[in-house]
């Protein structure tokens, strides 16, 4: 900056030198006497105004130059520092390496490998000859033309050959040493369960960032915090100088409550029996009954997030949080629990179903057979909605609605994944009888198959409902429930639930060898454009040991079109071998009242 001041200063000193010298001219013209035999040159007045004219000129560019100079070398200093370091310098963001995402047992179901891009700057491989092309389209598995257009594409500084390279092809890409051919790390995030677990893990985009699941759920923590790296080049674009400003720091591991085993087991058994039955759709859970972890989540039809060229919207779609539906006869069980809690019926109360149709105002309800006088056991046992819609009629609707609610129903769980659905439930204040009605057997309501496992806590943990988790909870961490039914009350219930799977229930052929089973089947027809179509949701929802229960096992098939169309038939199986497989894999020891039934254990309770 000095060097720069003393250098205007010397200029306008020899201007003003200048325009002193030509005033004195100017003066010692006018007085040269005319009779002075000078040079004729000399004698010629010379105007003051032109004096001043150059001498204004002369100053005034100076004091551009200054301006421009003081401009440049003081106001917009680090500006044109940065553009010049632009030009051999450049600072590199290094991401951090993402953590793992492992289940409950430390399998890996997402990591990521290091790979290599491939890239080309088109102003510098244009040197490259023929053969450097045939080599380089042969190495990356690519036709010649296609790396030769890129080669030599017009306009454009960079592009890109092939991303995902293995590091082993990249190296030797790179000892080819092709004119503008550079490599660039990058990682490739890989999924060893494919599709049994892309609904949980979900994956991430080209910017390693999550774009669904659990990868997006817990984004931030997997992806670490990024790092700086300082490199110098020549002009031909080669490193000549590499600096660390901040190192990378990597990512944390998640782990989830999933047993990659049961996950498996529940996966397999759901894409038979959707592809037996013709079905749209299909998902099953697995959840732990003491503390909420949920086991296994499976949907059918599903995606590989290692091979995404195929995927449809489809495919990705969660439907055990993100799909909605009548759950039908399986929310049965909460308002006669709800009726046994305050007394006004037990057991062995009677109630009379016959004709096998109840009008309520100018609506008829009705049961697929005329089962006449019927327990309250009974009517749990054959699923009559008229034995449901008369007992949850002796109600409130507000005291229904406080326990729907207190269930879980008609708000989004608590499960931190994205996209989970709150269902419906209408307010009470809003119900007309057939409203209530209809609702006690599982119309005129919407839950996700997430929700109706969380409700059934209370029946499995003896009237203590809780949340569920997708992450694994901590060794002796204490679960806090909600308090919905008396545990005598929940005891009953599960005892009367057994009745379903047993001779004449619902659900007589569903049965886990071993072990005692409390479930109830569903099924609803679906609604489309506001009416009711004979398309149906067919489900069931257990609890297994019944006795002291372990886990609960819900399953929903979407649309089945081949044979049967009802819970017990359709989802029955798949429960029965989720079950089964999710309890011996686990090692749960047998029930020793799996040979006595419903009836005994229903006996002990009484006694």
């Amino acid at each position: 900056m000095k060097k720069v001041l003393d250098l205007i200063a010397a200029a306008f000193a020899a201007v003003w030198a200048y325009a002193a010298a030509v005033v004195r001219r100017d003066r010692t013209a006018r007085e040269v006497p005319p009779e002075s035999p000078a040079s004729p040159l000399i004698v010629i007045p010379i105007p003051r105004w032109r004096t001043y004219l150059i001498f204004g000129l002369i100053t005034t560019a100076f004091l551009l130059l200054g301006v421009r100079a003081f401009w440049l070398q003081v106001v917009s200093n680090d500006f044109l520092q940065d553009e010049g370091e632009k030009r051999y310098a450049r600072t590199l963001t290094i991401p951090g390496e993402r953590g793992e995402i492992l289940d409950r047992n430390g399998i890996v179901l997402a990591a990521s490998q290091p790979v290599r891009s491939v890239w080309a700057d088109p102003l510098l491989s244009k040197e490259a000859t023929e053969e450097d092309v045939r080599k380089l389209a042969e190495l990356l598995e690519l036709p010649v033309k296609t790396v030769r257009d890129k080669l030599h594409a017009p306009k454009s500084r960079f592009v890109t050959l092939v991303r995902a390279c293995d590091v082993r092809r990249a190296e030797k890409v790179r000892e080819l040493g092709v004119p503008g051919v550079g490599i660039q790390p990058e990682v490739l995030r890989e999924y060893p369960d494919g599709p049994v677990s892309a609904h949980i893990v979900g994956f991430t985009g080209r910017d390693d960032h999550g774009q669904e699941g659990i990868e997006l759920a817990n984004d931030r923590l997997l992806s670490g915090s990024p790092g700086a790296r300082r490199v110098i080049r020549d002009r031909k674009g080669r490193i000549i100088d590499d600096i660390w400003q901040k190192e990378a720091v990597p990512g944390g591991d998640v782990t989830l409550s999933i047993d990659s085993r049961v996950q498996f087991i529940a996966y397999e058994a759901l894409r038979a029996q959707v592809e037996k039955t013709g079905a749209l759709a299909g998902a099953v859970v697995v959840a732990d009954v003491d503390t909420g972890e949920v086991i296994a989540l499976a949907n059918v039809p599903t995606y590989d997030p290692n091979d995404r060229s195929t995927m449809l919207f489809e495919q990705m779609r969660n439907r055990v949080l993100t799909d909605q539906f009548e759950p039908g006869s399986t929310l049965k069980p909460f308002a006669i629990a709800k009726a046994l809690d305050m007394g006004l019926v037990d057991a062995a109360t009677t109630i009379q179903t016959a004709p096998g149709k109840l009008t309520i105002n100018d609506r008829t309800i009705g049961d697929t057979h005329d089962y006449g006088l019927l327990t309250v056991s009974e009517i749990v046992a054959k699923s009559s909605n008229i034995g449901t819609a008369k007992i949850a009629l002796e109600m409130a609707p507000q005291t229904l609605w406080d326990m729907y609610t207190a269930l879980g129903f008609g708000q989004a769980p608590k499960v931190v994944f994205p996209g989970a659905t709150a269902g419906r439930l209408r307010p009470a204040k809003s119900w007309r009888p057939i409203e209530q009605a209809t609702i006690s057997y599982g119309h005129g309501v919407s839950v996700s198959l997430m929700q109706l496992v969380r409700a059934y806590t209370a029946l499995a943990r003896n009237g203590d409902v809780i949340d569920l988790t997708l992450y694994k909870r901590r060794p002796g961490e204490v679960v806090e429930g909600e308090r919905v039914y008396r545990g005598e009350t929940a005891r009953l219930m599960r005892a009367m639930m057994m009745k379903t799977v047993g001779r004449g229930g619902t659900a007589s052929r569903v049965k886990v060898e071993g072990y005692t089973v409390a479930g109830k089947t569903g099924t609803a027809n679906k609604v489309k454009n506001g009416r009711y179509t004979k398309d149906t949701v067919a489900s069931f929802v257990g609890i297994v040991p019944a006795v002291n229960p372990r886990f609960i096992v819900a399953v929903m098939i979407d649309e089945p079109t081949k044979g049967s169309r009802y819970g017990g038939t359709v989802a029955g199986p798949v429960f029965s071998e989720v079950a089964a497989g999710a309890l011996r894999t686990l090692m749960v020891t047998p029930d020793e009242a799996a040979s006595g039934g419903g009836g005994a254990f229903l006996a002990r309770i009484r006694n």
